[in-house]
């Protein structure tokens, strides 16, 4: 049987095949949520203003034994308007195509430097060497965190992701917290030009969000910043030699890779599911009664291989019209940082396809190891030769 984590494709198929919106169990034998992997409903979903992302209303009352800390359990995204559109708007112009664009020679000059330590026909893991730190040393740079402590912060942002291991997950929230309100607090003492100093000038100016919400904000801008993107790089240099026609046709023509980049999302999505979801009210969707009060989880990487929106879907082609894919969510609460994350795998891509023309897998395809995550999907590591 096919490992889901290695491909989760086939699953995803076979449930869409039986329906695309079905109750799942919890573990527990219980049907308590909902599964979305058709591409029209997940669509519709995402869209829908009756499912709340809300979980501060969801769990009221409810007791857990979790104890993340409220900065990483109530962040932007587990908001909705006015308070999700307010918060947005406070962060959604450091990623515009323009502010991206003034990024694009630091991302360049870093991606150049982490691939001059490479060594040409010996064995190097694309993940540990490029697609993890390229992320995190430009958000972390963006957000002005210093050098010194990049490391660690890039360990509790992994540890956020640790599937089945909810004491990792909930030691790492506090970390990151306290690290962020230590920061912010530096940051105060001598300001700087940092998106983090633009946040606390907003806070401590008009007062437009409260203390708690520019820690969260702040944790929330550093994870997302690069944990998506991460997976976003390997998935798709691993798409590309997966198949050889067209990782030779950007290499004849590497100038046809920005359009290039919505096919590779749609292919291998770096977010597998979307984030919480609860319906708060009874909702019909594809056909599927949900009641009120009920989580849906909408599969982003089952929706971007329906084969009624997308044909051959478990083919990669570059000349595909993938623009509609959802490896980026939609409505009101799509990826504010998409801009960021194709700047930064354009760059990656097209650096490691000129240079390392021959650039081959390492090791046979059935012996990558896949990120064991609660909501990503991403390579462990990625042995690559570069002749």
């Amino acid at each position: 049987m096919t490992d889901p984590t290695q491909d989760p494709y086939a699953a995803y198929a076979a449930m869409r095949s039986a329906c695309p919106v079905q109750a799942v169990s919890a573990g527990s034998g219980e049907r308590t949520s909902y599964l979305v992997t058709g591409y029209a409903e997940a669509r519709e979903a995402l869209a829908d203003v009756r499912l709340s992302k809300d979980t501060v209303a969801f769990f009221a009352g409810k007791a857990s034994p979790r104890r993340l800390h409220p900065a990483v359990a109530h962040t932007m995204l587990a908001t909705d308007p006015p308070e999700h559109t307010r918060l947005r708007k406070l962060v959604t112009k450091a990623f515009t195509t323009g502010a991206v664009t003034q990024l694009r020679p630091f991302i360049t000059r870093v991606t150049d430097e982490l691939l001059d330590q490479w060594t040409a026909g010996e064995p190097f893991d694309l993940v540990a060497g490029l697609a993890v730190p390229l992320p995190v040393i430009v958000i972390c740079e963006l957000l002005g965190v210093p050098q010194a402590d990049r490391s660690v912060v890039r360990r509790w942002s992994e540890e956020l992701f640790a599937a089945g291991q909810p004491d990792v997950i909930d030691a790492a929230s506090h970390s990151l917290a306290d690290y962020m309100t230590g920061l912010i607090a530096a940051k105060r003492r001598t300001p700087g030009s940092s998106l983090l100093d633009q946040l606390i000038s907003a806070r401590d100016g008009d007062d437009r969000f409260s203390e708690e919400e520019l820690v969260s904000l702040a944790v929330l801008l550093l994870v997302a910043g690069h944990e998506t993107t991460a997976n976003f790089l390997g998935n798709a240099l691993l798409a590309l030699l997966q198949h050889p026609a067209e990782l030779h046709r950007l290499q004849q023509k590497p100038d046809d890779l920005p359009a290039a980049l919505d096919e590779l999302l749609r292919f291998d999505s770096p977010v597998s599911t979307a984030t919480f979801r609860y319906t708060t009210e009874p909702v019909t969707l594809g056909g599927t009664d949900i009641p009120a009060g009920t989580p849906v989880l909408i599969a982003l990487g089952a929706a971007n291989r329906d084969p009624q929106r997308f044909p051959s879907p478990d083919l990669l082609e570059l000349d595909r019209d993938a623009a509609a894919h959802l490896g980026f969510g939609h409505g009101i609460h799509r990826c504010v940082g998409a801009p960021l994350a194709k700047a930064e795998a354009e760059i990656a891509l097209r650096a490691l396809l000129t240079r390392f023309p021959e650039i081959r897998l390492a090791v046979p395809q059935d012996r990558l190891e896949w990120r064991h995550t609660r909501l990503v999907r991403g390579l462990a590591s990625l042995p690559v030769t570069l002749r």
